[in-house]
């Protein structure tokens, strides 16, 4: 008897297969590298106006909780202690996602350009356009609705209860001023979303505070400061 020692036809080598492979495997590494090269290449750079907004608007957040946690002292109010706590709360938290997307976006913290320059394209804070001279860091606090280290003083020295909660309203009124100038301009320069959400969240929710504080004020005898408001 004959035994037939051929392979069946499934078992036998077709080297011409592996040439499709090879080529959707190409294709695959060609497309990661692609996207990765696209993510990398839109991430925001040192001069964005996301890093600008990020860096900024971290810093003006700093000391907005520094004044609600000097006002929440020296208040037994409770509807001042619960504006306080609001604003503590949410602008630590913001601030914490801001240096997050420095970070994520492989950015040092600090950084050596002028605050507020990233604004020039809005022909608001910043200037009038990329190549303005660097203003006095006094007028860059102003145009953001901070408040000077003679502002901060007398909070702190002013005495518990309405002359210290008028202070405040006062200062944190203009300070939310500036806070939505800037993120409304954010919203003209960036098509970043998670950028654009928070600047639009900012403006939402500052500018409901503001009303709410001029109420207060109003209760308490007093008026706020001159508004800032560039547009």
């Amino acid at each position: 008897m004959t035994i037939d020692t051929s392979l069946p036809p499934d078992t036998v080598s077709r080297p011409g297969r592996t040439t499709p492979i090879l080529g959707v495997i190409t294709v695959v590494v060609a497309v990661v590298a692609l996207l990765l090269f696209l993510t990398r290449s839109q991430t925001p750079g040192d001069a964005s106006p996301e890093a600008g907004f990020a860096r900024d608007m971290g810093v003006h957040h700093a000391q907005a909780v520094e004044m609600s946690f000097i006002v929440r002292d020296k208040s037994t109010d409770d509807q001042m202690r619960t504006l306080a706590y609001d604003i503590i709360t949410t602008q630590s938290t913001q601030r914490g996602i801001f240096m997050g997307w420095i970070q994520q976006w492989g950015l040092d913290q600090s950084t050596t350009l002028p605050p507020m320059l990233w604004m020039a394209g809005h022909g608001g804070h910043g200037g009038t356009g990329a190549t303005a001279a660097p203003r006095p860091w006094a007028e860059i606090m102003a145009s953001m609705g901070m408040a000077t280290d003679e502002e901060m003083k007398r909070l702190r020295e002013a005495p518990a209860g309405k002359d210290a909660e008028v202070l405040f309203l006062q200062l944190m009124i203009r300070h939310h001023e500036g806070g939505v100038d800037m993120a409304e301009a954010l919203l003209k320069l960036s098509d970043r979303a998670e950028v654009r959400g928070m600047a639009q969240h900012i403006v939402n929710t500052q500018s409901a505070e503001i009303k709410q504080m001029e109420e207060m004020l109003t209760t308490r005898g007093a008026r706020p400061l001159p508004s800032i408001r560039t547009e």
